[in-house]
């Protein structure tokens, strides 16, 4: 039987709230962003953005503000050398950190350490915060009940893809398509109903610019062979969430942080295997930024 909308909102609360649990009691350890993902069970490229729609911050912002409120807690509850203060919150020199707790608490180290009054509390939406003893009270996931994104459910056939991967930002993707559709008219892949696809691996959110990975897909029939730096991959099919966006390819992150981060969670839905995908209903080329249209797939669990 398919798990209600309130139970598996209630599983991605737990999940969540296990990773909050290990963050409070490791915060001395690298926590990278794949363990943290195992340990909520969902792929790292879901992950980080269910964590940033249900907790309200990034896991690094999330991560930076504890060992900042227990660098606070330090300073007022002990003698550490503010330079060994500093190095515990994870920063290598007392200029860093004297600008990133000055930022958080409008007054440098030193100055807070002297001042005689309580450690003020800086609202985080979650109401997650540094306990001494290890625990985080009430998650309050700020997470809403109406998620501004339409979404729609499809079944999706396989489709088999000629493609070439970029690594880098996916704002210079643009080089690359037009290699590709070089190569495409002169091997005639062009003919009617082919459609191009996108497949970004990786959350800009978290991957630096220059480790990024995309996949620029255009769809082939079966006597397509890989030529060269041109491959051959299929898409899988199976259950997805549909979405489209209609406007500059820019403005895609937020609409997977939407999709992922906030409506997947709501959903009554799990995240399927394989990596969502992107089609491409028109083009840059003879088409406005304002109106380009691009149709969001994210594969689905199916029960």
């Amino acid at each position: 039987m398919k798990p209600t909308k309130t139970a598996t909102r209630r599983d991605y609360h737990e999940r969540i709230l296990g990773v909050l649990v290990h963050i409070q009691s490791h915060l001395d350890h690298a926590l990278d962003l794949d363990e943290l993902a195992r340990v909520a069970a969902f792929s790292p490229f879901h992950f980080h953005r269910i964590f940033r729609g249900m907790v309200g911050e990034s896991v690094a912002e999330h991560i930076r503000r504890l060992r900042l409120e227990r660098a606070a807690q330090q300073l007022k509850t002990s003698d550490l050398p503010v330079t060994q203060v500093a190095f515990n919150a994870g920063y290598e020199t007392h200029e860093a950190f004297t600008r990133a707790f000055r930022a958080m608490f409008e007054q440098s180290p030193s100055a807070f350490r002297k001042e005689h009054r309580k450690i003020p509390v800086r609202p985080a939406a979650s109401g997650v915060h540094y306990a001494v003893d290890g625990t985080i009270g009430e998650f309050q996931s700020p997470l809403g009940s109406e998620v501004a994104v339409d979404v729609r459910i499809e079944t999706v056939e396989p489709m088999r893809v000629a493609f070439m991967r970029h690594v880098g930002s996916y704002d210079q993707v643009g080089p690359l398509w037009e290699r590709f559709f070089t190569f495409a008219m002169r091997c005639g892949l062009l003919g009617p109903g082919f459609q191009m696809l996108g497949v970004p691996h990786d959350d800009p959110g978290v991957t630096p610019p220059d480790k990024l990975r995309y996949d620029a897909c255009i769809t082939v029939n079966a006597s397509f062979q890989a030529q060269g730096e041109v491959g051959v991959q299929e898409i899988r099919g199976g259950l997805y969430a549909l979405t489209t966006h209609i406007g500059p390819y820019l403005g895609l992150s937020e609409v997977y942080d939407a999709l992922i981060g906030r409506w997947l969670p709501a959903s009554g839905h799990e995240p399927g295997e394989g990596a969502a995908f992107e089609i491409y209903r028109n083009s840059p080329k003879d088409t406005a930024p304002a109106n380009l249209i691009t149709d969001i797939y994210m594969p689905l669990r199916s029960n």
